[in-house]
This record gives C-alpha cells, sequence and structure tokens, in this order.
C-alpha cells in the first residue's frame, strides 16, 4: 500500500512511517501545505492522511483539490481540531474517516485496512478471485487451498493487479506504488519484470490460471473474465 501522510510535526511523522513501513507499505511525507500540493497532483496513493492546520495552507483545501483530481484514494483527516464543524466539513468535501490527535498508530492501522476493504475490495475480511485468496489481516495468499509464499513486494504486486483487474498497469504505476514518488527517477525498471515474473511463476506452481498479461510497450494486465 502506498500512503500519503500530510502533517507537519516531526515526531509523529517519524513515528507513522516507521510504523507502516514496518508492515510493508510505502510512506510519502508532505511536511506543508505546498509540498503536498505538488505530490498530490504527480502522483497517486492508495490513502491519504491529512491534517487541517498546516503551514501555509489547510488541509481541508487539499482535499477539495483531491477530489477535483478523482483520485482513488481514501482520504483520512488526522487533527487536533476536533470540533464537530470541522469533522463534518471535511466528510462533507469528500474524506472517507476522521481520528482526532491523540491517537495509537494501532488504531490508525485498522481505520486504513477498513477503509481500503471497503474501498477496493466491497469490506471483505478476505479477497476471493476464483482459485486465489487472500487473506490481508496476517499478509497471506492462498491458490486452490494452498499457501502460496511471497516476499512483501510479490504480495503488494498481487494485491495492486487485483485491485487493478482487467486494466492495464504501467511500469512506471507499479514503481512508484511499491518504491515511493521518487520511482520515476530510475533508469530502468527491470526490477519490475523481475518481481512480476516470481509472482507469476509462483502463482503457476500451484496450478493457477496464468491471468498475468504482459502488454508490450505498456505494462501489465491482470486479465479476468468478466
Amino acid at each position: 500500500m502506498k500512503i500519503l501522510l500530510i502533517e507537519d510535526e516531526p515526531e509523529l511523522q517519524k513515528s507513522i512511517k516507521q510504523y507502516f513501513e514496518v508492515e510493508g507499505n510505502v510512506v510519502e511525507i508532505a511536511s506543508d501545505f505546498s509540498k503536498a500540493q505538488q505530490k498530490i497532483a504527480i502522483y497517486d496513493y492508495d490513502c491519504i492522511l491529512v491534517d487541517i492546520t498546516l503551514p501555509n495552507g489547510s488541509g481541508l483545501d487539499l482535499i477539495t483539490e483531491i477530489k477535483l483530481k478523482k483520485s482513488k484514494a481514501g482520504i483520512i483527516i488526522i487533527s487536533a481540531k476536533n470540533s464537530l464543524d470541522d469533522k463534518i466539513f471535511g466528510l462533507d468535501l469528500g474524506a472517507d474517516d476522521y481520528l482526532p490527535k491523540p491517537f495509537h498508530l494501532s488504531e490508525l492501522n485498522s481505520r486504513i485496512k477498513a477503509l481500503i476493504r471497503r474501498k477496493n475490495f466491497n469490506g471483505s475480511l478476505e479477497i476471493v478471485v476464483n482459485e486465489i485468496r487472500i487473506l490481508p489481516a496476517d499478509r497471506s495468499v492462498y491458490v486452490n487451498n494452498a499457501i502460496v509464499t511471497l516476499t512483501s513486494k510479490e504480495y503488494d504486486l498481487l494485491l495492486y493487479f487485483i485491485a487493478n483487474k482487467n486494466r492495464v498497469v504501467s511500469k512506471n504505476a507499479l514503481a512508484e506504488h511499491l518504491w515511493g514518488d521518487d520511482a520515476d527517477r530510475l533508469d530502468n525498471y527491470d526490477f519490475i519484470y523481475n518481481h512480476v515474473k516470481n509472482l507469476r511463476k509462483k502463482l503457476l506452481e500451484k496450478k493457477c490460471e496464468d491471468y498475468l498479461q504482459t502488454v508490450y510497450g505498456l505494462g501489465y494486465n491482470f486479465k479476468l473474465q468478466e
């Protein structure tokens, strides 16, 4: 999962980044309004955590920009401003959740996971796609009821492909999703090919259908019959 944290408190930045990276996520940080604007305009995220009070602007205005971009990202407001008006206004603008400071990181983690399930997988605690079954709570994958041992990146790739099934996903989008916003500075995406190849091999070894298709010159398509 790729998370954008829009927050200006250094200690909170550090604790959130460390916590979610240990969980296998990519966490990008914007410490002020202008930096957040730039990242929102250029990159895509699964979840955006937004503080309301920021240097040089308001997180509420950023929510408006996120919605105007038609971003698919889930939005959670994290703010010490815990007035009912702020909460209602933020949710009316399009935020999906509101978590007042201070909060436990475990609660934030649970809210993010629940939000991603609602947005991408109809709120289910397990993701079932034909013979593939995924349990996000412990990041386990089964094919034909047999466990598939995946690396963290392979697991994230599979989840991203399923969330974007029947759509061509570019190598650039995959690189950004798995390695963060600096991925567009890389000279090539050979490492993407290797991760996709290894994921496909492991699925096929468990007698999975060959859903992963290479779209030459563009990227990959996790192709399912409608």
